[in-house]
């Protein structure tokens, strides 16, 4: 069977290293696929997170294609971790010879696999670029910072972004703003989503705070400078001077789960 033009074109490599990146990388994903002809897209899974349970789940849910190459990284120091993603990653770039490698968010697989494609000269297209916290201290940002410096083409989520980059030298031909990729997702699966009520209650929160007159108000913390118990204590009581009341027992179950 003869093949067809795009097996004959050299892949887009797209990089999943730690949960979030699943979700960002999903409409990227559906979007390669939906075309009838250009490069065909490989999904690189590092194995950054590898609870394997949780991932055969989100992969499910978001619809995503199993990986096609899953590096097994695992655990270990950021320093470690991140070297042993570019050891891995290497062989791959020299065994495919990819038009572009498509790498998203901040984690260390996205730092790490965009040095290896920068140093083999293969072009870095970064998603979700140009985000800052102006935190030094936090990982995430200095695998930001690097990667921004390094991608050949930076796709923004937010105006302020683009700013961001901008201050930092990078010049504005490389940058392009395009929307939020996790938006694409959340509206992708609004269909499969559990009702309001039902998470409410499934985290004891009283279901009835879902019609206050005033409104409701749902809060996340995902990294650990969020949680420290002393830091969430007095977030929590300055937000709960002037938020409507649906806000409170929710913070007050974060702070039981950062505190236990």
């Amino acid at each position: 069977m003869a093949s067809s033009s795009a097996d004959r074109l050299p892949p887009i490599l797209c990089v999943v290293g730690a949960r979030p990146n699943f979700m960002k990388m999903a409409p990227i994903l559906a979007a390669l696929s939906g075309r009838r002809e250009g490069n065909p897209a490989l999904l690189v899974h590092t194995g950054q997170h590898y609870d394997q349970d949780m991932s055969d789940r989100l992969f499910s849910d978001l619809g995503l294609p199993r990986p096609d190459i899953n590096l097994e990284v695992g655990s270990a120091s950021h320093a470690v971790q991140t070297a042993e993603v570019m050891r891995r990653f290497e062989p791959i770039i020299d065994a495919h010879a990819p038009a572009c490698v498509v790498v998203v968010g901040d984690v260390n697989s996205t730092l790490a696999c965009s040095l290896v494609a920068a140093k083999k000269q293969v072009p870095v297209v970064h998603v979700e670029a140009g985000l800052r916290s102006r935190d030094r201290s936090m990982p995430e940002e200095i695998n930001r910072v690097l990667t921004d410096q390094i991608a050949d083409r930076l796709y923004t989520t937010e105006r302020s972004a683009n700013t961001n980059l901008e201050r930092e030298g990078i010049v504005a031909d490389r940058i392009c703003f395009v929307g939020n990729v996790m938006i694409d997702s959340l509206r992708g699966n609004l269909a499969k989503a559990a009702s309001a009520i039902q998470i409410a209650m499934a985290n004891g929160v009283d279901g009835a705070l879902l019609d206050h007159p005033r409104g409701y108000g749902v809060v996340t913390l995902t990294r650990k400078v969020l949680i420290v118990p002393t830091r969430l204590k007095v977030a929590i009581a300055r937000r709960s001077r002037s938020a409507s009341p649906g806000l409170k027992p929710a913070a007050t179950m974060a702070m039981r789960m950062a505190c236990s």
